[in-house]
């Protein structure tokens, strides 16, 4: 199936990459456009397309980047093609290809899970299936792309698996319904709905004092901590019977019993020990970045 696109020609992962996919609709983000991403809410993904929060690569991104060119070679010696890597633009969508065909009929997407043959993704290409989420960026790229058919390689470092991918016009009308509505967020500068797995950026200026005053009060209470620290270091050193007092103060040394390992508990292998737990209660942790 053919389809009008403009080849982008930005190298992927560079600054101006990264910049032009600030303003489109990318394959790599419809899943969290969906609800559907494990990593990215469509909050988190607003706070990002308005340049509020930077996404920094982690070690599995960065494995995926380091291994790109090792597994596309693995492919390409595998099924006898040769693929392109491009960044194709169809209208507000775009899609970064690992790998597309001179004909067009024939896309990559390349997958280099941190665990290899241990993750989940790997088991399931095994067994013919892949994530919703990688799903949907495959439908998004076939759309973006005209072409046929998507190969999804999965690759560990040293062999790969290939599952073939067709178009799905009901999956990319999904797409564009979701980045319709997504995109009234973003033009109107308002964050979608939020959900459990959201942290709320706060800056006004209640919550900036606030979250000074607790700063300042948490170095404070800090370094009193290691003087206190110090104190009771040099009293243990200078405490020689198990209970000596002095000065209002006293050091007294006593044996406790270790925790129990239930784990190690033969009687209580199988059993499920949710059924004795007393009830859920909310607990508030306030931490300092």
């Amino acid at each position: 199936m053919s389809t009008q696109f403009n080849i982008i020609q930005l190298l992927q992962g560079s600054p101006e990459w990264l910049q032009y996919r600030l303003a489109k609709r990318n394959a790599s983000e419809s899943a969290a456009v969906l609800g559907l991403s494990p990593w990215t809410t469509p909050y988190q993904l607003w706070l990002i397309k308005t340049g509020r929060l930077v996404q920094a690569a982690n070690a599995p991104m960065l494995r995926g980047i380091e291994l790109e060119p090792i597994a596309r070679a693995h492919y390409e010696l595998q099924t006898g093609l040769v693929m392109q890597p491009l960044v194709l633009e169809s209208g507000d969508y775009s899609a970064s290809l690992d790998g597309m065909t001179l004909e067009g009929d024939l896309i990559l997407e390349i997958k280099c899970p941190y665990k290899g043959q241990d993750s989940a993704l790997w088991h399931g290409v095994a067994a013919g299936t892949a994530p919703e989420h990688y799903m949907i960026q495959l439908q998004h790229q076939l759309m973006v792309s005209g072409a046929d058919v998507a190969h999804l390689f999965v690759f560990d470092g040293r062999q790969g698996l290939l599952l073939e991918v067709r178009r799905d016009e009901t999956v990319m009308q999904r797409v564009r319904t979701a980045w319709d509505s997504f995109q009234q967020y973003l033009d109107s500068d308002t964050p979608p709905p939020l959900t459990d797995a959201d942290t709320v950026v706060r800056e006004d200026s209640n919550w900036s004092a606030a979250a000074r005053n607790y700063s300042e009060a948490k170095a404070a209470v800090d370094a009193a901590d290691a003087v206190l620290a110090a104190a009771r270091e040099k009293l243990v050193a200078l405490a020689q019977h198990p209970k000596e007092t002095g000065g209002g103060v006293s050091v007294t040394r006593f044996w406790k019993s270790g925790s129990v390992d239930y784990k190690r508990v033969p009687e209580l292998k199988g059993v499920d020990l949710d059924a004795y737990r007393g009830k859920m209660r909310e607990e508030v942790r306030v931490t300092s970045n």
